[in-house]
């Protein structure tokens, strides 16, 4: 039986939950069908390592910003600063940036400086924008439709588990949603639904791994060559084999991701 091959399209291979133990990791993701992934660099100090992950292996390419729960402990990145990050040939996208509330409210202000900042470096260079968004989702619809209308770009909703209010806003605006673990979830049926009425067009896989493993790993250390249960529950959700809904996430993931194609 052959594999479908599909793509993780946000991990964080750098964390320290990896240590020792990549090329195991990513022995695993290609046996499970998972032949690229993007590694996401959420603190532009810790870019040389990332980098240098993805320089190291085949199908592994990268993205960098500052998450938004870290703007505060970090120092402010500039518009030209992202936008040089593009000339490496495997640099694929901007962030993840973002708004989260939910830990970090106390920073709204500074978050939606950041995320400007962010949009601005996706529309110079043409690279998508990694969106984090948590209980924010009015600031976020606000903020992605006024820059929108200033000059467009292109965005992923990473980790889509937000409302169906800002899944319409986002999709209304052209973007993309990310299926993680969670969608996998068995209380997650109205997340389901959400992504049940989106066009399959704008669907992508993804595990942030290390966190958010699908069940029957719930609880444990997530890895890329998880995308593969994700995308089972994903294929179930459109009423399509895996065979078809891998290739059409691979081919969403192709026109979002062009670098990485």
């Amino acid at each position: 039986m052959t594999i479908p091959t599909i793509v993780d399209s946000h991990c964080h291979l750098d964390f320290p939950d990896f240590e020792g133990e990549l090329p195991d990791i990513i022995d695993r993701a290609r046996a499970a069908g998972v032949t690229r992934m993007v590694t996401i660099c959420t603190r532009l100090r810790n870019l040389p390592r990332v980098q240098a992950i993805a320089e190291a292996h085949d199908g592994v390419f990268f993205a960098a910003g500052i998450h938004p729960m870290s703007v505060a402990e970090e120092p402010p990145v500039t518009v030209e600063d992202l936008v040089a990050l593009a000339d490496h040939p495997k640099f694929v996208g901007i962030g993840e940036t973002g708004l989260d509330y939910h830990y970090t409210s106390e920073t709204a202000e500074a978050q939606q400086v950041s995320l400007r900042i962010h949009i601005e470096a996706a529309r110079r260079t043409g690279l998508p924008l990694i969106i984090h968004s948590r209980a924010a989702d009015d600031d976020m619809a606000r903020i992605l439709t006024e820059e929108h209308a200033e000059g467009g770009y292109n965005c992923v909703m990473h980790c889509f588990s937000s409302s169906a209010e800002l899944a319409k806003a986002a999709l209304d605006l052209g973007f993309y949603l990310s299926m993680s673990g969670i969608a996998a979830f068995p209380r997650s049926q109205d997340l389901r639904d959400i992504f049940a009425s989106a066009p399959l067009d704008r669907i992508l896989l993804e595990t942030d791994s290390p966190y958010l493993a699908p069940p029957p790993h719930r609880g444990k250390r997530n890895e890329p060559a998880f995308t593969a249960l994700t995308a089972k529950v994903g294929a179930d959700t459109f009423g399509l084999s895996i065979e078809d809904f891998a290739a059409a996430t691979t081919a969403n993931f192709d026109r979002l991701f062009g670098r990485a194609a």
